[in-house]
Parts: structure tokens; sequence; C-alpha cells
């Protein structure tokens, strides 16, 4: 794949989007014979479908006056209320939320506007630092009061004119506190549930984030992920994640696992909004418009001549592997060249992951902890978990904490060593499989079917596809590739470093031709578990 600037790609495809209209899910499945539910996200006399409705319409009625960043707020906290109770996904709301609203509409009368997110309602994970909101990382070691500055990330997004619309839930302190947590659980904010299926799980740390998202209550949302904790929760809840290169979105003011693997990223319904949340998020959008740089991107919507290398992983099931063949012939159709590969060095880079995490985890918690009231570092995190019941109510263990204590320090020449051959194998994995396959990206499925939540057994979540991206700081992008039941599974296509801007302008390639996306439906449960 030539390497192109994000910049260019995503203001192309806005450019794309606006010209010509970004796909709509909804139409597109009936067009191919999908039984789609009936709309869920409409609200009376505002003329959109939250469910489907992208950020570029949203400007383009906002600047002819048709709508206003007030009533699509407005819109979105009466669908929280509404709905929210269903999947716990939104922690809280930010008490100002109208009020940036009304802001907002006054730049839009004057003509002064900031850019493609100005009014547009976003929420955040809840390990994205606040000054006037709580962030507790899921726990009620960091809930008695704010952080004192904003994440960088969320500095951006104020100055963008963005909505800060809420906090969502997580997996307390991302997934990264006991050997079997079930994921979307956090003492602060509960269980959060699946749209799809309330009974099954949501996925990964950025759990509210996906959750919300599938249910319409904001146009985007960001998400952090150290190892497939914005992809299998886009996956799972049949949503859009982007994990972007490292580096790419500043990690100051995010409660950490891994400086060497964290990033913040954005979460749509659609590759567009998530492309457009991404350049303002890593502070590649670029002044002058989006026609300026139509001319430099092939058309979005082509995927005619793209070498796409589909690593099948039958381990997470038939049916998502038939899926899998399914998704191929698609893409067959559309003019595509889908090889099979097999990434090498994934069993080194299963063994040695973990080991590094833990004396990362180590080094970089403490140095955030010191920044907030609480506990201190981890030892004093420990002894807080220890001495309060809450939140032992869906899982006791705080084993990962215990043995990061114990892990050696990132001085020891043997983490470096280790640290070391992660980085040279995982970039290996795609480098080398790319070349010898001259690939524009490799994909994968994203997740298998939702498990059912379940404290007592936690979660049943062994899922490669997420690794080698994650490990090498590559990007990494998920879109929904189809269902098992009624349980949605997507698409990672992963690619080299800092391809984010090719590999999200081939992501809305493939989300055309997919076109898997259709909105939940709040089942209670569906037959026995699918997950495998």
């Amino acid at each position: 794949m030539r390497k192109r600037s994000a910049a260019t790609l995503i203001a192309a495809l806005v450019a794309a989007s606006l010209g010509a209209g970004a796909p709509n899910p909804r139409a597109e499945a009936a067009e191919a014979g999908v039984d789609v539910p009936p709309p869920t996200g409409g609200s009376a006399g505002l003329g959109v479908d939250l469910d489907t409705v992208t950020i570029p319409e949203l400007q383009a009625r906002m600047a002819d006056g048709s709508l206003t960043s007030t009533a699509l707020t407005t819109a979105y906290l009466r669908r929280i209320t509404a709905v929210d109770p269903k999947i716990h996904a939104v922690l809280r709301t930010d008490p100002t939320a109208l009020r940036q609203a009304a802001a907002s509409d006054i730049r839009h009368r004057s003509g002064d506007t900031r850019g493609p997110l100005d009014g547009i309602p976003v929420l955040l994970k809840d390990n994205v630092n606040t000054r006037d909101m709580p962030t507790t990382a899921g726990s009620l070691a960091l809930a008695d009061s704010p952080p004192d500055v904003d994440a960088a990330l969320v500095t951006r997004l104020r100055n963008a004119g963005a909505v800060i619309l809420g906090k969502t839930n997580l997996s307390e302190w991302a997934n990264f506190r006991a050997a079997k947590p079930t994921s979307g659980w956090s003492a602060v904010g509960g269980q959060t549930n699946n749209p799809y299926v309330l009974d099954r799980n949501p996925c990964g740390s950025s759990a509210g984030s996906g959750a919300a998202l599938a249910a319409s209550l904001a146009q985007v949302a960001i998400g952090t992920e150290t190892d497939g904790s914005i992809v299998c929760p886009a996956g799972m809840n049949g949503v859009v994640g982007h994990k972007p290169s490292l580096g790419l979105v500043s990690q100051a003011g995010v409660v950490p696992i891994s400086a060497e693997q964290d990033t913040a990223g954005p979460m749509a319904r659609n590759v567009i909004d998530t492309a457009l949340t991404l350049s303002v998020i890593s502070g590649t959008s670029r002044p002058g418009g989006p026609g300026d740089l139509a001319d430099e991107l092939t058309h979005p919507s082509s995927l005619r001549g793209k070498r796409i290398g589909l690593w099948r992983l039958p381990s997470l099931g038939p049916r998502v592997d038939a899926l899998m063949t399914r998704t191929a012939e698609k893409l067959r159709t559309a003019g595509a060249e889908v090889v099979e590969v097999t990434p090498p060095y994934q069993q080194r880079l299963a063994e040695l992951e973990f080991p590094a995490l833990l004396s990362e985890f180590h080094r970089d918690i403490d140095a955030y902890l010191a920044t907030r009231d609480g506990p201190r570092n981890l030892a004093e995190l420990v002894d807080f978990n220890r001495t309060h019941p809450a939140e032992r109510t869906c899982f006791a263990g705080q084993e990962l904490f215990e043995q990061a204590l114990a892990a050696p320090p990132t001085t020891d020449p043997g983490y470096r060593a280790m640290r070391a051959e992660l980085k040279d194998l995982s970039r290996r994995s795609i480098d080398e499989t790319m070349a010898a396959h001259r690939l524009d990206a490799i994909a994968a499925p994203t997740n298998p079917p939702a498990w059912t939540t379940d404290c007592a057994r936690g979660d049943n979540d062994v899922i490669p596809s997420s690794t080698p991206a994650a490990v090498s700081g590559y990007p990494s992008l998920s879109v929904p590739s189809g269902f098992v039941d009624e349980l949605p599974v997507g698409l990672l296509l992963m690619a080299g470093d800092h391809q984010d801007g090719g590999l999200l302008s081939l992501g809305a390639a493939v989300e055309h031709r997919l076109h898997a996306w259709r909105a939940p439906r709040y089942l209670p449960t569906v037959g026995p578990d699918a997950s495998r």
C-alpha cells in the first residue's frame, strides 16, 4: 500500500461522502434482501435517523439551518434516558452539554465553525481525563474528585467544537486487574450489556463506548486499546473502531496500561465518522476544507485491484469461519483479490506480551496515580481493593495487580530484551506477510459471537487477531462483517506503520460492499452460547 498522510485521505473521504452520499447501511441491507428491523434511532422533529446519519450529513443540515447542535444534543440526551437503562453503557452525562451545543449553534450561524466535529456529541471512555467530570477507570479508588486537567485528546475535541456528552462505562482498569475478569463490568458502573442480546457480553475494556454507539446514544465515542479493547467492542457491538498507529493520538491524561502499546482511538457507526474523529484527536485536520484534497484519493467505494490477505482463525468457530468465507466472496465480487495468509510468530508474541505488560503497567500506573487523589501507587491500590467489598461484587481477583508488583522493572535487561523481541517480531509478522503477498491489508475476524456474561466464569475471549497490530503499534480497523444468529461479528483490517489513512479508505470501501450493519433489537437472550 502506497503510504499517504492520514490528513490527505481523511479529507478525501469527507469529500467523497459529501459529493456522492455516504453508504446507507439500512437501504443497502434491504436491497440485498436482509430482514432489517424498523429504525430505532429516529427522533421526532429532528429530521434525521440517529442510527444512520453521518457527520457530513449533520454538518450540511447545520450549515443550512435546518438542524441545530442543541436539537441534536437534546435528542441524544433523551435517547440516553430512554435506552441506557437496558444496557448501562453511560456512566454520566455532562451537565454542560447543552451549553456547549448552544455555543456551537452561535458559531454555525456566524459562519465561524471549527471543523467537522463542531456541534457533534461525543462520549468518552471513563479512563480519559476530564477536568469537570470524574475519571474513574471504573474504580471507586478514583471516584472522589476529577483530574486537574483534561487529557490532550479532550482538549483537541473541545478546541474543535465537539460537544462532550458524557462518560462511558468500561471494564475496570481496562481489564488489567483480574486473571479472569468479566468485560464491561466496573465497580463504578456495574455491568454493561450487549444491545443486540442483553445477556451477552460487549467485549473489551471499551465496552461502554461500543454498546453506546450500537444503541445510538452519541454520534461518536472514544475508546482506548492496549490489545483488542477498541476493536473487539466494535466488532461485538456491530460498529466501527479504529486503533490508531502508536503515537498518532497523545496518551497524555489517559489511564495507562503500557506506553509501548496504549492508544486512544475513535469509534462510530460508520467509517467516515471514525475518520473525521481521528482527524481531530490526532491533530491531522488540515485547513482549507476537504475539497482541496479530493483528487489525491482513489474513490473510496472501489475495491478493484486491492489485495487483501485473509487470516481465517478457525479457532473462533465454524460459524465465524463460514462468515469469513462469505465475506471474502463479497470482496472478490467487488474486484478485490483475497488470498489466505497466516502471519508468523504468533505463538512467540503470545508468550512474551503479557510478561512485558506487567512491568510496563507497574511503571505507568504508578506515574498516573501520582497525579490523582486516592491511592498514590499500585501497592496502595491493591490495599484499597482488599478493603472495599464493592470492588469484589462481580469478581474478586486482582492477580494482575499482584503479578505486576512482583514483575521486574523496565530497567531490567531481561525485560528490555523481551520488549525488543516483541517489537521486532510483531512488526515482521505484518510487514513480511504484506510483502510476501503484495497486500494492501491483512483481514481477520475481529471477534467470535458474544459470549454470555457470567461473573463466576469470566470472559471467553481468547481472540488473537488484534495482537499483531497492538504489539507492533500498527493501525487496525474493525468494520461490521455480518452476524451469527443475532450477534455481530467484525472484520479486522491491519496495515503497516502509520498507514491509518489508507486503512480507513480501504475500510470505507469494505464497509460499502459488505453493508453489514443493522440496528440492535435488545433481545433478552438467544439460544445457547454461540461464541464457540
